[in-house]
């Protein structure tokens, strides 16, 4: 008998007495060898949490009831020893955050020969070389030889998604666990990782591998999965073929799901706007990869540089968005970090000019940027990683307050907080509660609150909704509206998602390794692209 994935009446909550909440609620789940089932839902549904339970990963405090069966063991009974013999080899997990999930003191090609070479030790560190070399090719990351040499912060988020999920299938598990895999990759990409995957449950040594799916992306679950659960506040509302769910949907909250689309509602720029950013040929580049005795060789000699991103020229007015499109490691992140001068302690090198609200950056001294740093706020492509778990939300938050208006009371900061949480769709209640205790959609709203608490001019937002399920992504869209309405901002709106940013942008800039291929006006881009390269993004989006 084929060991499968078989979940009965899983109930996991928190706290006790007036302070329990109960976030997954008698859930039934079951997935077959060879199968790919989804769960769908909302942020904060109970789907990761799913997810970490089958493994025994969930956080301290956690109580846990009902049975999760795998084969013939109930995982929630076995002991330590023994479910850590299955985490990798039986069942491997793809993590949501892979900034937070990959360990940045060793290179990415060390991680995944380790996860190799423990659950297979009689392999030789060879074989598994060739074996992690051969993964990252698979899932599709360039350089593969130089970045098995590189460590986690030296690839972009893309990146070290692909590096997660080849670490995650070089064990060759049985099932597959897959918390929002693809959600910092293009469509180009995201399409040859369900590719890969599905060539490999039909590999005699991948035969009936399974595959538990947990994502908000409606668009990957209609092309990859043949079975979807629906989750809505920790309880199963619906489940299915894909087929039912998507063009027969019962629950009321499924139909809402499944016809929640981005919608636009850009006010035109005004002819004089003032312009706000100005940018003339900015180029980074970084020092090449290297290690042992190449890298010992080379200390005494000028280093050579890597280009990631080559003279961009771009302006921004007030009440502007533009938007920044293209595949993973292209330069997305890399151009808005070098616009907010946050390249400056890194081994990067960065040329050219930036003028920010009539002043350059090169020509202001650190107390001056420190001051216009409230005017130009960003937010962060990884929220997890970018909020401090040592702070609670309500002092995250008004840390902006606390540099840039000290003169404020506490209560003042306080209702400043408390007003831009509610704006993001977030209670009170969350003031005094820390990251981890939210999704990961959460913890992008609390992002989003600590940048707008501000009220800048400017907003760079790095992939602000690639964590959040549809409905709540097109809460968030509608809120950045209004606040662009309501204050005029200018954004620029860097991500993979073609539908959101033609929603959200008047303009769009495209690129690819670096280069700019295409910019200009959105709805004319979107008719009538002019690079084949863009031609195939918007495809691959509608």
């Amino acid at each position: 008998m084929k060991e499968h994935l078989k979940i009965t009446q899983l109930t996991i909550q928190f706290g006790e007495g007036r302070k329990e909440r109960k976030v997954v609620d008698g859930l039934n789940l079951e997935v077959p060898p060879g199968a790919r089932v989804a769960i769908v839902g909302e942020s904060g549904s109970g789907k990761s949490l799913t997810a970490l339970s089958v493994l025994g990963l969930l956080p301290d405090g956690a109580q846990v009831s009902g049975h999760i069966h795998w084969g013939d063991k109930n995982l929630l009974r076995v002991p330590i020893e023994e479910l850590r013999s299955i985490r990798g080899r039986d069942i491997a997990m793809i993590f949501q955050e892979p900034m937070t999930a990959l360990n940045p003191l060793f290179t990415i090609g060390y991680q995944i020969i380790e996860a190799v070479m423990i659950h297979e030790p009689f392999i030789g560190n060879e074989t598994a070389r060739n074996r992690a070399q051969e993964m990252l090719e698979k899932v599709g990351l360039p350089d593969v030889k130089n970045k098995m040499q590189a460590y986690p912060h030296q690839l972009s988020g893309g990146q070290r998604q692909r590096a997660m999920i080849a670490m995650a299938l070089s064990t060759k598990p049985k099932l597959l666990i897959a918390d929002e895999p693809t959600t910092a990759l293009d469509v180009n990409l995201r399409k040859q990782i369900l590719e890969l995957i599905q060539e490999l449950q039909q590999q005699s040594e991948h035969q009936s591998m399974s595959v538990l799916l947990i994502t908000h992306d409606l668009n990957l679950v209609k092309r990859f999965a043949q079975q979807v659960v629906v989750m809505h506040q920790g309880k199963v509302v619906e489940s299915g073929t894909t087929q039912e769910i998507f063009h027969a949907p019962k629950s009321p909250y499924t139909q809402s799901l499944v016809n929640s689309h981005p919608e636009s509602n850009l006010l035109p720029i005004i002819p004089l706007a003032t312009p706000l950013l100005e940018v003339n040929n900015i180029g980074v580049s970084y020092p090449s990869a290297k290690s042992g005795w190449s890298q010992i060789l080379e200390f005494y000699k000028k280093p050579a540089f890597t280009s990631v991103l080559r003279k961009v020229n771009l302006d921004l007015r007030q009440g502007e968005t533009l938007g920044v499109i293209g595949e993973s490691g292209s330069g997305k992140t890399t151009l808005g970090m070098a616009l907010l001068d946050l390249l400056g302690g890194t081994t990067a090198k960065v040329e050219g000019d930036i003028e920010i609200l009539g002043r350059n950056w090169k020509q202001i001294n650190p107390k001056q940027k420190r001051e216009m740093r409230a005017k130009f706020q960003v937010i962060f492509q990884d929220p997890f990683g970018s909020l401090s778990p040592r702070m609670s939300v309500g002092q995250i938050v008004a840390e902006g307050l606390d540099v840039h208006q000290g003169h404020l009371s506490k209560e003042q900061k306080l209702q400043k907080v408390s007003e831009v949480l509610a704006e993001v769709g977030l209670e009170r209640s969350a003031i005094e509660r820390y990251p981890h205790e939210f999704s990961g959609g959460q913890r992008q709203r609390i992002a989003i609150a600590r940048a707008l608490i501000l009220k800048p001019e400017i907003l760079i937002l790095d992939e602000p909704t690639s964590a959040l399920d549809v409905t709540i992504q097109k809460q968030v869209l509608t809120l950045l509206t209004d606040l662009q309405h309501k204050y005029n901002l200018a954004y620029i709106f860097i991500s993979h998602d073609i539908a959101v940013v033609r929603a959200m942008s008047h303009r769009i800039m495209v690129l690819q390794h670096g280069d700019v291929v295409e910019f200009g006006d959105t709805e004319e881009m979107i008719r009538s692209p002019k690079s084949k390269y863009t031609e195939q993004l918007i495809r691959e989006a509608f």
